[in-house]
């Protein structure tokens, strides 16, 4: 089996205590930290992520608050992360870590692996980071650090590979008797820094400012852009839809998404997965009992998540007669509330439209 070697592992962490980039949830050495700040980091840059964690912490210091929080609250200071389950998950984590677990965040990784949105990556970044225990860490960064250090050509979207790196890295651990918690979370850490700063994924990695070079099977044999080999992912499937901004007099009309699925539980405007012309829109309206009284086309826009895009056309709808019975999970908000509340980032071209409108009487 491929192996890592003290002498070189080293000379890593060397490195990265010389080079690592100042963030606001390193080195503080506290679990709720890297736990929060590792959610926020799924599908989220560092330096994106960065303005979000500071403003999370001075809202919600601690375990015992995020288990009482509001969810208004929190979704909107997770607003523009994207996967809002992540959010709600740290809720429930939360919750059950002041029922189940002295509100601490455990030290075993069986019981980090039952909590709601953590998966073996982040146990072993909390383990690892947090409380300086040695288990592997693997995401995107080290998967790429390692493929090319050791010259691992299978695809690393297999779970098999992620496998044979994590038992890698454990078998170190395990042979040096490393018992340093400085040195983990060091190391841990330095082959994600290596993997963002030098080893990166497109273009040329920055070879001659990397540690590990001379015996870096990619870089000595020049394989560097065949290596690591990632199979293409699936297709995003388009999804087309009409949005209905329905207007009763100064207030706007939202609609709460199912509790479960795509955004599930947030407020959106109303709409149709289908695009409808102006008169179809109309239609389609009186058929449920809406009398227009003025529509106006919006701008379109698009929105990507992961599995799927939605290219959007929206109708500005004023509603006759003032009002119009509401459902359960509707409500109806002003322009303020519009800018307040929690909705989704798939409608930030319509939020910000109105917005930008700050001088028309709405």
């Amino acid at each position: 089996m491929k192996e890592l070697k003290k002498q070189e592992i080293d000379r890593l962490v060397d490195w990265y205590r010389l080079n690592k980039r100042i963030l606001p949830f390193r080195d503080t050495d506290d679990p709720y930290d890297v736990w929060i700040s590792e959610i926020m980091l799924q599908q989220t840059r560092i330096e994106a992520a960065v303005s979000y964690f500071l403003r999370f912490k001075k809202e919600i210091l601690d375990i015992d608050t995020l288990a009482g929080v509001d969810e208004d609250r929190l979704l909107r200071l997770w607003e523009g992360l994207g996967y809002y389950s992540r959010a709600r998950n740290l809720k429930k984590c939360a919750q059950i870590l002041k029922e189940e677990h002295q509100g601490k965040i455990p030290e075993e990784h069986d019981a980090l692996l039952k909590l709601p949105g953590i998966g073996p990556y982040t146990a072993g970044a909390i383990l690892a980071i947090g409380f300086g225990k040695p288990y592997p860490a693997i995401d995107g960064n080290v998967l790429r650090v390692l493929a090319r250090y050791l010259g691992i050509t299978e695809d690393i979207r297999s779970d098999a590979v992620r496998k044979k790196l994590e038992i890698i890295v454990s078998t170190f651990y395990k042979k040096e008797e490393i018992n340093d918690k400085q040195y983990v979370r060091d190391l841990t850490q330095s082959f994600m820094e290596l993997g963002a700063m030098v080893c990166i994924p497109n273009g040329k990695p920055l070879c001659m400012d990397c540690p590990l070079r001379k015996n870096c099977y990619a870089c000595q044999n020049g394989l560097t852009d065949q290596i690591p080999y990632r199979s293409k992912p699936k297709e995003r499937k388009i999804i087309e839809r009409t949005l209905f901004i329905i207007r009763i007099g100064d207030k706007f009309l939202l609609t709460k998404r199912p509790k479960k699925g795509l955004l599930a539980g947030m407020y959106e405007f109303m709409g149709i997965d289908q695009m409808l012309n102006e008169r179809d829109v109309e239609t389609y309206l009186k058929e449920r009992g809406l009398i227009i009284s003025k529509i106006m086309k919006l701008p379109s826009s698009k929105h990507i998540f992961s599995h799927v895009e939605w290219h959007m056309d929206a109708y500005e709808i004023s509603i006759a007669d003032g009002d119009i019975p509401l459902v359960k999970e509707q409500i109806l908000v002003s322009k303020d509330q519009l800018q307040e509340l929690a909705i989704p980032s798939a409608f930030k071209t319509y939020i910000d439209y109105y917005a930008l409108r700050e001088g028309e009487h709405l």
